[in-house]
Order: structure tokens, then sequence, then C-alpha cells
């Protein structure tokens, strides 16, 4: 039901029971999935434990329904031109999934989330490094000892260098992985049905 948004009536119908026991099996799914889900803390030092020495970090909009009155600000994202919920989240260098963050509206960015988790200092904590994208420039604080290594922004008066140019492909190229991590998340169809973040 969750992956495949199935209707909680052909469910019900399906398995001689009433919609009303498919919606309380599903809610006590979900509450046995949230509670077993890992904290960010002792996610990255399982990695440490098993003697990785970077994540990969990366933040996606999973787009939902656009809600009615005022509410419907706070999910709309700016950067891509709709509504949804921003989730940050990190994998190993394989691609496999390690943690992801609550759900965020929409319009809130990147940076912001990752601040507000704190994931600077938590990997300080686990000796880890992690690789980000663009979204990320600016996220660590501490320019002589970086936690989070990022790409290089090109500004308006100055172009890329071909040593910089190659540095950020050398970047995208590790951080590849990180997208199959997304990849199970966003195949969840029901998420798309949420109203969004209150």
């Amino acid at each position: 039901m969750l992956r495949h948004d199935q209707r909680a009536a052909d469910l019900a119908g399906g398995n001689q029971v009433s919609a009303t026991t498919i919606r309380r099996w599903t809610d006590e799914v979900i509450t046995l999935v949230a509670g077993r889900a890992p904290r960010l803390d002792r996610a990255l030092n399982r990695i440490t434990r098993a003697s990785g020495e970077a994540v990969l970090l990366d933040g996606t909009l999973i787009r939902t329904r656009r809600r009615t009155g005022a509410a419907n600000r706070s999910n709309y994202s700016l950067k891509h031109k709709s509504h949804g919920l921003l989730f940050l989240a990190l994998t190993d260098e394989r691609g496999n999934l390690i943690w992801i963050s609550s759900a965020r509206r929409g319009a809130a960015s990147e940076i912001k989330t990752a601040r507000h988790d704190k994931l600077c200092e938590h990997l300080r904590t686990a000796s880890l490094g992690a690789l980000a994208d663009l979204g990320f420039v600016g996220l660590d604080r501490d320019p002589d000892d970086p936690v989070v290594i990022t790409g290089i922004k090109r500004t308006r008066k100055k172009n890329l260098t071909v040593a910089k140019k190659r540095a950020n492909q050398t970047i995208a190229a590790a951080r590849a992985p990180v997208e199959h991590g997304f990849a199970a998340l966003k195949n969840c169809r029901i998420l798309t049905r949420l109203p969004g973040y209150a």
C-alpha cells in the first residue's frame, strides 16, 4: 500500500477485512518503521566502525499535493517551482541509504535544514567527511578543517579555471551513487499524495 498507493478499499476487499482495518494496520506499520529508523549519530558511528571515511550528502524535494489557503506557501519550492516536502539523506560510498531527515517544508533550503539537524557537528563527532553538491556551499563554517566538501561555484565576474572544473567533475563523479539512495524513496507513490507540511 505504501509503495504502490493502492486504495484501502481494494486491499480490504481482497483480504476480506474492512478498509478501517487496513488503515489501522498501515498506521501501525508506519509507526513501527519510524521507530526503527536510525538516529543520525548512530548511523554515522556505524560507518565509522566499518572503517568508512566519508558519506554522501544530498537533498531532494518529494512533490506533494497543493494545500489550500495560507498553508500553501510553506510547501512551495521556488527552486523546483512546485509543492513538496524537503528531505536530506546520507548514503555510504556505494549509495546505500543510511539516514534520512524528517520532512521539512518545501520552501526551506537544504543548508538551513542541514544546520537544523546539526550535520557538521555530528560528522565531526564521528570523524567523518561528507561530499555534497553546490547546494551546500557555505554549510561548513570552518574553512581550516572542513568536514563537508562541495564543488566550486562560478561567479558572475570569474569563470572557473580548468583545474577547478576538473575538481568539480571529480566530486560529482564520487557523489553519483547518492542518487540511488533516493531512488527507492521516490518510488513510494503514497508520498505524492501527502497534503504537505503543516
